[in-house]
């Protein structure tokens, strides 16, 4: 790994890792909350499904996302006019449609912030830029999963709508 761009004392590497991750993370949610909601209509190849076989019981199974995903902070209403996940509530069809664009929002989100880390390669020496990469994937790896586990339930829940079948709660 090559030196960082900028030679700085320790404690101004850890004030421009913090405040960066910080502005990042408010400039991206900003931006992100700025996409029009036709953009986030249907999947892209980064919101897919992926081919190994991903579905809602993946997450059960592997993850146990039921046990602690309600413990993230959600932010979707942070900027006005956001979209806060409790809003689903009832059972409204176009709600939850609504709901499964915003999770791609938020995934989109969640994988701009991450990309974060890489810039820390000017500032940081490489054990640092290490570091950033774990805080950078702790924070928004589970974000993504939980953004991923509920659109493929709400997914789940609008094709069998469609179908006219009766769903149990997914």
């Amino acid at each position: 790994m090559t030196l960082p761009v900028l030679q700085l004392p320790d404690q101004a590497i850890v004030g421009l890792c913090v405040g960066g991750w910080a502005a990042w993370s408010f400039l991206i949610g900003f931006v992100g909350h700025r996409l029009p909601l036709n953009c986030l209509e249907t999947d892209t190849c980064l919101t897919r499904p992926r081919p190994w076989g991903e579905d809602r019981h993946w997450y059960d199974r592997l993850l146990q996302i039921k046990r602690w995903k309600d413990r993230l902070p959600e932010a979707g209403d942070f900027f006005p006019g956001g979209f806060r996940k409790s809003s689903i509530g009832g059972g409204d069809w176009a709600v939850m449609s609504r709901f499964v664009a915003e999770t791609r929002r938020a995934e989109y989100v969640h994988i701009a912030i991450w990309l974060f880390w890489v810039v820390t390669m000017l500032w940081t020496p490489g054990w640092g830029v290490l570091v950033n990469l774990a805080i950078g994937t702790a924070f928004n790896l589970p974000c993504l999963w939980v953004q991923r586990y509920n659109r493929l339930r709400l997914q789940h829940l609008l094709v069998l709508k469609e179908q006219g079948k009766p769903y149990a709660k997914v």
